[in-house]
């Protein structure tokens, strides 16, 4: 992905990537972190197409406000076969997700996992 927003225009030293975190909520755990470091109330969410609906939606359920950055969208951006599977994977997921915050109070609860740092 930072090869992609690196050819989009954007300038390596921007560019935060998280490769520590293992699940969404961790990775949404992570950008909270960074965000909060640098006093940022809005973050630019670079993922797979498929998969930026539910980070949106963690972040601002996290009080982030979250843009898409220049990522290409739809399924000419994976196999066929690979984007169907996570198109469903993800529709599945938010209700899930949903379901989970509301029972947890309408606020997600850090995840434990993965502290951000070098590298991140």
């Amino acid at each position: 992905m930072a090869e992609r927003l690196q050819a989009a225009g954007i300038a390596p030293e921007r560019l935060i990537l998280d490769e520590a975190s293992l699940t969404t909520r961790q990775n949404v755990d992570a950008a909270v972190h960074w965000a909060g470091c640098g006093g940022h109330r809005v973050v630019v969410i670079c993922s797979d197409a498929y998969h930026l609906p539910r980070i949106g939606m963690l972040l601002g359920l996290r009080g982030i406000e979250a843009r898409r950055g220049p990522v290409p969208t739809g399924p000419g951006t994976a196999p066929l076969g690979q984007w169907l599977i996570m198109s469903l994977r993800e529709s599945l997921a938010i209700p899930v997700y949903l379901v989970m915050i509301m029972v947890s109070g309408l606020r997600l609860r850090p995840q434990t996992g993965p502290t951000p740092g070098r590298g991140f």
